[in-house]
């Protein structure tokens, strides 16, 4: 096996089958996570600015990508430090790929607030409104999150509901923390 032809042993591949789907698995709760941060962070910016003093469609947009971005490559820092802490080297190709799209979810964060206040710019409504209508959604977002997660623990609808509501309560309460501390 050379490094241009990586050709694993057949032994060795089907043992690595349960290693890959935990690999994908882990992949897949980060990208959750990093999506549900995202969630908090960019509800409480919007909310912010919601509760601004007339600001602008262009001040708006700018503000939101701003965040997500700000918060993306800080995530991309993080990742980096605390990589080079633990491994004593700088992160590869594959692990600065799998560092990005890990995080991306960063950036989808801004995606619906970009657009209602697109939608805003363009006469459809006011930008108040889309900002909350936008905070809206996110909230929402984190209840169908956590009422999924409760549907896929198996323990019924009812727990569902719960673990949709309770996720719902606390991203409320750290968006209420954020915008209390001045975020």
């Amino acid at each position: 096996m050379t490094a241009q032809d990586p050709q694993p042993h057949p032994v060795a591949s089907r043992a690595s089958v349960p290693a890959t789907a935990a690999r994908a698995g882990d992949t897949a709760a980060a990208r959750l996570k990093e999506r549900i941060y995202a969630t908090i962070t960019l509800t409480a910016v919007v909310v912010a600015l919601a509760e601004g003093d007339s600001v602008g469609h262009g001040e708006a947009a700018l503000t939101v990508a701003v965040a997500a971005l700000g918060v993306w490559l800080a995530t991309l820092v993080a990742d980096e430090q605390s990589h080079r802490a633990l491994t004593r080297r700088s992160a590869n190709r594959a692990e600065i790929r799998t560092a990005l799209h890990v995080s991306s979810p960063l950036l989808l964060g801004a995606v619906g607030p970009l657009v209602l206040i697109g939608m805003s710019a363009l006469g459809a409504m006011d930008l108040v409104a889309a900002l909350l209508i936008g905070a809206g959604v996110e909230v929402a977002t984190l209840f169908l999150w956590g009422w999924r997660t409760g549907l896929r623990m198996g323990n019924g609808p009812v727990s569902a509901m719960v673990s949709g509501l309770l996720d719902t309560v606390i991203g409320v309460a750290v968006v209420a923390v954020k915008l209390l501390g001045g975020h």
